[in-house]
């Protein structure tokens, strides 16, 4: 992806963010941005720029050819539908979009999210969050869980000798979920967040 060979070719090269922003006539920040992933669509001309100045090729840096040459096999995995960053939200199985990633990226499939509960996390409202399917995540992972049919994205920490599981946010203006004893049979976890890309901005 852009955001990983971008970081590597300039190490590869030894320059700096900073020399980087100078030759495209942007600043550091924007680079540190487009190295991760929080701006995901880069503009067309700028990854000309990015791969003329890091001796490359635009295909090369999008993850389109590998660095034999040979095309990077791509994927569609279905965009269905919002998921919470804040209160839960319905759960919504419909998708009649998609996302185009390359193949070997382990998603089943991805949501939008919804809310600044999770802005820690840099995750924002209308990013799109991509799932692994699973169902049950390591204590401090970031999970899509449902419950009572509602959908929202949390840490996820459970307690088991005290029949306990917390869905955290990453914002201090919210307050953790506390789900105990029978509770905890309203949730479900749906699977693990893996990658997020962001809106341009």
């Amino acid at each position: 992806m852009l955001s990983n060979n971008l970081k590597r070719l300039r190490k590869e090269k030894g320059m700096t963010m900073e020399e980087l922003a100078k030759r495209l006539g942007t600043s550091k920040q924007t680079i540190f941005k487009y190295e991760n992933g929080i701006v995901a669509n880069v503009p067309p001309e700028k990854v000309v720029l990015l791969a003329e100045a890091l001796g490359t090729t635009p295909s090369e840096l999008m993850g389109w050819v590998s660095r034999e040459g040979m095309p990077v096999t791509m994927k569609r995995v279905p965009l269905i539908g919002e998921i919470a960053c804040g209160k839960p939200i319905l759960a919504c199985e419909e998708h009649d979009s998609f996302v185009v990633v390359e193949e070997g990226m382990d998603v089943d499939f991805c949501l939008r999210a919804h809310g600044d509960s999770m802005t820690g996390a840099r995750i924002f409202d209308g990013d799109i969050v991509f799932i692994r399917s699973q169902d049950t995540v390591e204590n401090g992972e970031i999970g899509a869980v449902i419950i009572d049919d509602e959908a929202t994205l949390k840490r996820v920490y459970y307690y088991p000798e005290e029949g306990k599981l917390i869905l955290s946010p990453e914002n201090a203006r919210y307050a953790p979920l506390v789900y105990v004893g029978e509770e905890l049979s309203s949730i479900k976890i749906i699977g693990k967040a893996v990658a997020f890309q962001s809106r341009v901005i």
